[in-house]
């Protein structure tokens, strides 16, 4: 299983959830970001961290929200890694 960013997260710009992800599974969009479910390692340490509740753990995505599993794992493909580095 891996978690997704949904809705929420649409032009937040507090990387709480980017900072604590052990494993760099962020990427990064124009207005939001996205999680890489092939390296999300399923810690969930992003969920808390996250200041706009917009991330849900993939069977948890509200119904109206199942849309963005695959906008996460399409999107990451394109989108350049976000990493906060010396922030850890």
């Amino acid at each position: 299983m891996t978690h997704v960013v949904t809705e929420s997260c649409y032009k937040c710009e507090r990387m709480g959830c980017v900072v604590v992800c052990p494993v760099d599974c962020f990427h990064e969009g124009p207005d939001f970001v996205v999680i890489d479910p092939d390296v999300c390692i399923d810690c969930a340490v992003c969920v808390s961290a996250c200041p706009v509740d917009a991330i849900y753990e993939e069977k948890e995505t509200p119904p109206e929200q199942q849309h963005f599993v695959a906008s996460n794992a399409e999107l990451a493909k394109r989108w350049p890694i976000l990493t906060m580095p010396g922030l850890r």
